[in-house]
């Protein structure tokens, strides 16, 4: 196999590709048809199969070459973009956002892909930390925060539900799911305190036998990682738990779920909020939170 040499053959070939004419892409590349078409052969020379068919008036794309030509088109538009942010300066090039511990592990950083998919010239930075965050700072462009919400703020990204939710490990053999009737039977796992679980099992008309509290966890991410390895039915925030019950890592027990006033707000340095990279980002998380939230009363 021969090393790729030279990129300037590529660009040649991508002009090529989308013109479908050797004359065309020389108009745009400020070539001669003579110079792009020698710089396509001597691409197909060193790869070693051709990428285009020669007609008398007009080319035409070989199998190869348009498999080539799809490849080569997404990465020259990457770097375009790369380059053009890089040129805009840095402000514009890096994203840097602030969230909580739970929120970056469990929700943020398992989807952080589907944004940058669509924006691949933005260099992400992301800094978990509970610690409360000087919104002000040049180190900060956008915050996910996490904490009481009232109706009406439009920073409220979502307002968090609680859930019951056990894996899947958990089952008998034989046995489908699990309902809120086989609760007693199971440890409950809790965030510092039985109150909220007490709380649903009562709102779901529940409220029977003994229950066995006995494993509690003073972090939500945590919460979810016990129940994901097994070790009760622990009652979570539905965002939290949200990628582990998609994945199937995690099952939901049919109910309704528990009201909560906490919830995720988006906040953005105020200096930077004006952006493009900060509007889009905050598009792009409201709009997986609306996603996030229709699934919610689906069980």
């Amino acid at each position: 196999m021969k090393p790729l040499r030279s990129l300037s053959g590529l660009i040649d070939f991508d002009c090529a590709a989308r013109w479908g004419s050797f004359k065309l892409a020389a108009r745009e590349l400020h070539k001669t048809p003579a110079a792009v078409s020698l710089q396509v052969k001597q691409l197909e020379e060193n790869i070693g199969f051709p990428l285009f068919v020669r007609h008398p008036r007009h080319i035409s794309l070989t199998e190869k070459g348009q498999e080539l030509a799809i490849a080569t088109g997404r990465m020259l538009a990457d770097l375009r973009a790369k380059v053009a942010a890089l040129q805009r300066g840095d402000e514009e090039a890096i994203l840097r956002i602030s969230t909580t511990h739970s929120f970056a592990i469990k929700w943020l950083v398992p989807r952080m892909h589907r944004f940058t998919k669509q924006y691949p010239e933005l260099d992400i930075r992301i800094d978990s930390n509970d610690a409360p965050v000087d919104l002000h700072a040049d180190s900060t462009d956008v915050a996910i925060r996490y904490g009481p919400v009232r109706d009406g703020d439009p920073t409220v990204l979502f307002r968090e539900r609680l859930v019951p939710v056990y894996s899947p490990e958990l089952l008998a053999p034989g046995q489908a799911a699990l309902a809120l009737a086989d609760l007693p039977h199971y440890r409950l796992l809790v965030e510092q305190s039985p109150e909220a679980w007490l709380q649903l099992l009562n709102e779901n008309k529940a409220l029977k036998g003994k229950y066995d509290f006995s494993r509690g966890y003073s972090h939500w991410g945590v919460l979810v990682q016990a129940a994901v390895a097994g070790q009760g039915v622990a009652l979570v925030p539905y965002g939290i738990a949200f990628q582990d019950i998609v994945s199937g890592a995690l099952r939901r027990i049919p109910c309704r779920s528990a009201p909560f006033a906490n919830g995720y707000r988006f906040l953005a340095n105020p200096h930077k909020e004006h952006m493009l990279k900060v509007q889009r980002f905050r598009e792009w998380m409201f709009g997986e939170m609306r996603e996030m939230s229709a699934q919610l009363d689906k069980v």
